[in-house]
């Protein structure tokens, strides 16, 4: 009997994949049994970080998500090649620090490009793919999950793009949950807290380490390999009747105060 949790032979596109928590996130799908659609914008790192699958495990892509043609592509191929696309993982993301009026309108821009209008781009290529797939009779068309963060909930200190974006993800995930609820499609959303990736490099520096571990009840940052086992849990049939929901996976960062 196949465990619920499983994802065996689904094809899942994660989005960011060649370092950080797409990485992770590819590669615990991959020990779960999926078939992985790694897009990211560094096409070496991609090449690096997947060299010891072939084809039939990892498909490439390498490119920007708010462009729309070469989403549009991507869906189209990868799903040619593993039968359709039973889940998207929406990871990709940047950050251009600065406080509020210190802000250039480009850094600002380059944020909500990727981390909210890039997330809605690929939504939006998924989701018509999996609409498709639903009228044609699949009983199960796919799953989404939209990440987001504890700065979308909270607020952030000296990245009001990145919280910005990041609670306008939290809206994509519930009208996309309501809009397509009715195809059987779930939409998701996770929010993380202090994960160590390079990102996050600079406010877990001895200056700031502090202050962010005091609120964390758990006391400690997240590996991305922490994380990936809860979130690919939204992708799986175990999590057949969850959508439109925000799921915190920060250690407790969110309940305090």
């Amino acid at each position: 009997m196949t465990h619920p949790a499983s994802l065996d032979n689904k094809a899942i596109l994660v989005t960011g994949a060649a370092r950080g928590i797409g990485k992770a996130l590819a590669d615990h799908a991959i020990r779960m049994g999926a078939r992985i659609v790694a897009v990211d914008i560094d096409g070496d790192a991609l090449e690096e970080s997947f060299a010891g699958h072939d084809a039939g495990t990892v498909r490439r892509y390498a490119g920007n998500i708010t462009d729309e043609d070469f989403v549009a592509r991507v869906v189209d191929d990868a799903a040619a090649a593993f039968g359709g696309i039973d889940g998207l993982v929406n990871n990709a993301g940047i950050v251009r620090a600065a406080m509020i009026t210190d802000m250039k309108r480009d850094q600002w821009q380059a944020v909500i490009d990727v981390n909210l209008t890039g997330v809605f781009v690929c939504l939006q290529a998924v989701g018509r793919h999996m609409i498709a797939r639903a009228k044609a009779g699949a009983a199960n068309p796919g799953s989404i999950v939209n990440i987001s963060s504890d700065a979308g909930r909270r607020g952030t200190f000296g990245q009001i793009n990145y919280g910005a974006a990041k609670s306008g993800v939290l809206g994509l995930t519930m009208s996309a949950a309501r809009e397509w609820g009715r195809y059987n499609i779930n939409v998701n959303s996770v929010c993380y807290g202090l994960v160590e990736t390079a990102m996050t490099e600079t406010i877990r520096e001895e200056k700031f380490r502090h202050r962010y571990l005091d609120a964390i009840p758990l006391g400690r940052f997240s590996a991305p390999e922490e994380i990936a086992p809860a979130t690919c849990f939204f992708l799986s049939d175990a999590a057949s009747y969850i959508t439109g929901q925000h799921i915190a996976i920060d250690g407790g960062f969110h309940i305090t105060a």
